[in-house]
């Protein structure tokens, strides 16, 4: 019975952000369009993202992308000449909550496609329902590999977690010169995990010399156990996936603790400057994260849509606050369903699956082919932080 009730009142915490274009005038539900059959009147697309909660720096910036990539496409003439309604239920980050969201975003609101989740655990139990249902799902940013694993119509924009591990090990080695480390992980979060022993097997296999691999239990806040540890391996380098909470403050915990070993993180780094008071920016020197958007060196492409975000924020995101990678997530997300709902002619499920495998997509930062799969290949770009300023390092592969 209390677990009945715990669901109950998060379906009754769940609401609902909705981006419809330029007029919020009602219409018919959107329905399959069948092979060949009448298109909808609007096509309406889910949103699931945690817009509330420990992790909502994530999920309003990655919705905010996809609504203004429904802007974009709406006021150019929208998918198929119809207009795309965008309904985004905020999920607080947790599983149970993102699965109910998801069961009305399919049987009340009646969407032919989702944008979502974002953070790896829900994203992997909405993975498994939307596979049942058959819903052509894109998640903006959820990096587990589990995640594409659960049905061949669920997709990412983001690269994975054992991409991020293994690419941060070779930058160690080959970039910062290191010959050993240490890992310090949230035991609790599939990503935090992934990437942790992605890196590790990765240092073994590249002759790194490997000190400690520390863990500490979800929603810690004194790290200094774990890191007194560390520090008597004294490794040249210590990696720390996860996001951007927990790396603030164990840099900042290593620090005092007369730490001087580089620090690495995954992309859940971005906005980890946003966590640290301005007294303590030199704490984050000698840190570095990978990410999948130049946003502090654009191209023109880039630039246009970062001003465009500026402009469309101007009034609930003045300070572009939530202008980040997660953001150009959410909105190469959105334009990659739209053109592959456009490539498949239809809003049936399965023409969209297909045009998705084969969608060849040129986006902010390049280009974006899933050459038959789930998982796009992209580049990654370094960012170190040097007195309070996220500083690119350029892009780096191996």
């Amino acid at each position: 019975m209390k677990k009945l009730m715990s669901l109950l009142l998060v379906a009754v915490m769940l609401f609902a952000v909705a981006a419809c274009g330029p007029t919020d005038k009602p219409s018919a539900p959107s329905t399959p369009g069948g092979n060949g059959g009448e298109l909808p009147d609007e096509i309406i697309i889910g949103g699931l993202a945690p817009l509330t909660g420990d992790v909502s720096q994530y999920g309003i910036a990655s919705n905010n992308g996809s609504k203004l990539a429904v802007e974009e496409i709406n006021k150019a003439g929208g998918i198929l000449g119809k207009k795309i309604k965008y309904i985004a239920y905020d999920e607080q980050g947790d599983a149970t909550a993102a699965t109910i969201a998801y069961d009305r975003l399919v049987n009340e609101d009646n969407i032919v496609a989702l944008i979502g989740d974002i953070t790896t655990v829900p994203t992997i139990a909405v993975a498994q329902k939307a596979v049942e249902d058959g819903i052509p799902m894109i998640t903006p940013t959820g990096t587990g590999a589990a995640i594409t694993q659960a049905g061949k119509n669920i997709f990412r924009a983001c690269f994975t977690d054992p991409y991020q591990g293994v690419l941060m090990a070779n930058y160690a080695k080959e970039k910062l010169g290191a010959s050993s480390v240490a890992v310090l992980y949230d035991t609790g979060d599939d990503y935090s995990k992934g990437v942790a022993d992605a890196f590790w097997d990765a240092a073994s296999e590249l002759g790194l010399t490997q000190t400690d691999k520390e863990g500490y239990q979800p929603g810690s806040t004194d790290f200094n156990a774990q890191l007194t540890k560390i520090k008597a391996g004294n490794p040249d380098v210590v990696m720390v996936p996860g996001y951007y909470g927990d790396g603030a403050m164990i840099l900042t915990q290593a620090r005092e603790l007369g730490i001087t070993a580089k620090f690495l993180g995954s992309d859940g780094w971005d906005g980890l400057l946003n966590q640290v008071d301005e007294s303590n920016y030199s704490a984050l020197n000698g840190a570095f994260y990978c990410t999948q958007y130049s946003l502090r060196e654009p191209g023109a492409e880039l630039q246009r849509v970062m001003d465009a975000y500026k402009e469309f924020y101007a009034d609930s995101d003045p300070e572009a606050e939530y202008l980040n990678m997660f953001a150009i997530l959410g909105y190469e997300a959105m334009h990659i369903m739209a053109a592959a709902i456009e490539s498949a002619g239809s809003v049936d499920s399965d023409k969209i699956v297909e045009a998705l495998s084969n969608l060849e997509y040129n986006g902010v930062s390049g280009s974006i082919a899933y050459q038959g799969g789930q998982d796009p290949a992209r580049e990654a770009y370094i960012v170190e932080f040097v007195d309070g300023v996220e500083v690119m390092r350029g892009v780096y592969s191996f």
